[in-house]
């Protein structure tokens, strides 16, 4: 077994306690390794249940299921080639299915809790806190388990709301009523147990020369700690520290809630309005809006981002088409990138930060576009609570699209309120060398212009 694993890996492959749990940080092999423990227990000879796989979405499932099917082989187990096969045609829920000359057989599916429902045998739940519906996943699928199998819960955290942190919390504070295994793994701790000299050697085999194979322990952990765009972030992907939920106004929860799914084309095609050579860094093939299009921007220059986020808008839901980040760009240069997305035949609105250094901006962009297409916006502190208000509430509806990307999901949890000694309600986001909460204040921009939009057609009725 120490040919392919770690000791933190045999560890919890050796744990033969029926209900697991395992807060860990990103990227250190657990799911490679709970995949061939649960090839051993489903496809022994005897082997007494099935086993059930929860993945984030459907991509993961289907990776999992090579990797179990990899396992088998290595481990001469008898089975068949692992399919997708729907197993519940009125949901139209489908697996990744790898059966067993044993007549037992591991199912492997994406995050939806009704594909638990009704199934026996043992339970696994990967990346359990980024599930949006986690703690219905484990009322459904923990009847299942009891009488059959076990339960394996492993995640990295999202928040101190989150129901996986309420798990950690009850075992490590509250006495451990629901009697899991606890297994922590920092990356630090996956450093120790040789996890960097294994890379090294991936490293190695593509490239001889490759600068990485220089590093020590703490060089690798330095260049990690470097590329978060701030110090919570290293502290919840790599440290096994949940991000404080309590003060933060958008909680993880919230966020992970209105992710696209992996899958989803959800950025725009805009290459029949620009020359490839004038604009490369916006031109994208994957997605041509249908509806009206809203566009909001955060104005920076020196210090903080420009942000625009261009979305579509439909069935009164926001879907996010074009997030595009500019830094330390001129204004002549922001313009060369915001005017093509202006003109776009489709945008309705857009609403412009005209604070400080915008004003000049939206100036500019008034008199080159319709009266109706461009509204200057100042960020006076009343006017970002309701902004950030109506943001929060189109994250509890769900009514706004957003894709699932870290320093997106950073900006947006950054931003804390707080009250002034004078009860003045005050919306700041920590400042650090990945962004100024900018995202999270064009996403307020873009939902304000949806919100606020005329029809053109309105306008120039009145007009006549």
């Amino acid at each position: 077994m120490n040919r392919f694993f770690l000791p933190y890996q045999t560890r919890w492959i050796r744990d033969r306690g029926r209900k697991r749990l395992m807060e860990k940080s990103r990227q250190i092999g657990i799911s490679l390794a709970t995949a061939y423990d649960l090839v051993v227990k489903t496809g022994k000879r005897r082997g007494p249940f099935d086993s059930w796989v929860s993945s984030r979405d459907d991509l993961q499932a289907q990776l999992f299921g090579a990797d179990c099917a990899r396992w088998a082989g290595l481990l001469h187990l008898r089975c068949g080639e692992c399919s997708e096969i729907l197993i519940d045609p009125d949901r139209k829920i489908s697996a990744h299915v790898l059966p067993f000359h044993n007549g037992r057989s591991i199912y492997s599916l994406s995050s939806n809790p009704d594909a638990q429902a009704g199934k026996r045998g043992h339970r696994v739940f990967d990346e359990f806190a980024l599930n949006p519906a986690n703690r219905q996943l484990f009322a459904v699928g923990y009847p299942g388990a009891i009488w059959s199998g076990g339960m394996d819960i492993i995640s990295t955290h999202r928040g101190t709301g989150n129901f996986f942190n309420q798990l950690v919390n009850e075992i490590k504070h509250k006495g451990n009523p629901k009697q899991f295994s606890l297994h922590t793994v920092t990356m630090p701790d996956a450093v120790q147990d040789g996890l960097l000299e294994k890379l090294k050697n991936k490293w190695r085999e593509a490239d001889p020369g490759d600068d990485r194979l220089r590093w020590s322990g703490d060089d690798f952990l330095q260049a990690l700690r470097d590329g978060c765009p701030d110090e919570e972030t290293w502290q919840q992907e790599f440290l096994c520290q949940p991000g404080d939920d309590e003060s933060a106004f958008l909680s993880y929860d919230l966020i992970a809630g209105c992710y696209y799914k992996p899958v989803e084309q959800w950025e725009m095609d805009v290459a029949a309005v620009y020359d490839r050579r004038q604009l490369p860094a916006v031109i994208d093939r994957r997605y041509n809006p249908q509806g009206p299009l809203y566009i909001g921007v955060d104005i920076g220059r020196f210090h903080d981002l420009t942000v625009i986020w261009v979305a579509e808008k439909t069935a009164g839901t926001l879907f996010t088409r074009k997030i595009i980040c500019l830094e330390k760009q001129t204004f002549d240069a922001q313009e060369k990138v915001l005017y093509p997305l202006l003109a776009l035949p489709k945008v309705r609105r857009a609403c412009i930060d005209q604070t400080g250094l915008g004003c000049q901006l939206v100036e500019r962009a008034k008199k080159k576009f319709p009266r109706y297409r461009v509204e200057g916006l100042t960020f006076t502190a009343p006017l970002k609570e309701r902004l950030a208000y109506q943001l929060r509430c189109a994250f509890e509806d769900r009514t706004i699209r957003i894709p699932d990307d870290r320093l997106l999901a950073a900006d947006l949890h950054s931003i804390r309120k707080t009250v002034s000694a004078g009860g003045n309600i005050r919306f700041e986001g920590e400042r650090h060398k990945n962004s100024h909460a900018d995202r999270f204040w064009a996403a307020c921009a873009a939902l304000e212009a949806a919100a606020t939009s005329t029809d053109p057609s309105r306008i120039f009725a009145q007009l006549i």
